[in-house]
């Protein structure tokens, strides 16, 4: 059995020439690249995955070349494609879908159809990095905010905060007073929607000029609410 595969790769081997290998290997290193600058366009990555993705199409490629139109050839390629289960366990759904489209690469260079593998890779490559570009599956940060001011007794909390406010949120109420420190203090709870998550720190800054810089907190949602 071990020989008459042996005799298989050797015979697959000897039907391909010095040019053909060179050109796949070539064209497989340069989509590999072309990979590396997709999955590294506007994303945090290792070096050691961006040489992973350049050399993998041209592996696979020569696996393919090798084991082309016999028996081995579905071992070899399982045993390529069991390579996936050495990132799946640390990675993310975006890295194992590059090292798919790495490794389908090399597979498409393998048997000879660089121009397929080409255009399959441009496709894939532009898809990737539109959807990464207009942040595709992102959760956008929540502009819903619960806040509570502490202030003087004798400030006049009515409209002492209705300009801050009316800049920076959507909308906003005021959902309860609260004396504390003995009546000495008021607490002020809003129920707000800012207009830039971006510029929270700047809305902080703005209300703690109104309060005599007593303290402020601001949460995603009113801790009351879980018993807080």
């Amino acid at each position: 059995m071990l020989s008459s595969v042996l005799a298989g790769v050797a015979s697959s081997a000897a039907s391909i020439t010095i040019a053909s290998f060179l050109s796949c290997i070539g064209v497989s290193l340069v989509l590999g690249l072309f990979f590396a600058f997709v999955y590294a366009f506007k994303s945090r990555y290792s070096k050691s995955f961006v040489m992973t993705l350049i050399l993998l199409p041209a592996i696979v490629c020569v696996v393919i070349m090798m084991v082309n139109g016999n028996i081995g050839a579905g071992v070899a390629v399982a045993g390529a494609f069991s390579l996936v289960r050495f990132r799946s366990a640390p990675g993310s759904a975006k890295d194992i879908a590059m090292i798919f489209m790495a490794m389908g690469t090399g597979l498409v260079t393998g048997m000879g159809y660089l121009g397929y593998a080409a255009l399959f890779a441009v496709i894939i490559g532009i898809v990737f990095m539109i959807c990464t570009h207009v942040g595709l599956g992102e959760t956008k940060a929540s502009a819903e905010r619960y806040l509570r001011i502490t202030v003087p007794e004798d400030l006049n909390y009515t409209d002492a905060f209705k300009e801050p406010m009316e800049t920076f949120a959507k909308k906003y109420e005021l959902s309860r007073i609260k004396t504390i420190n003995m009546g000495s203090l008021f607490r002020l709870e809003y129920n707000l929607t800012l207009k830039d998550p971006m510029q929270e720190k700047e809305f902080i800054d703005a209300l703690r000029v109104r309060n005599g810089n007593l303290e402020i907190s601001m949460a995603v949602s009113n801790p009351n609410e879980h018993g807080l």
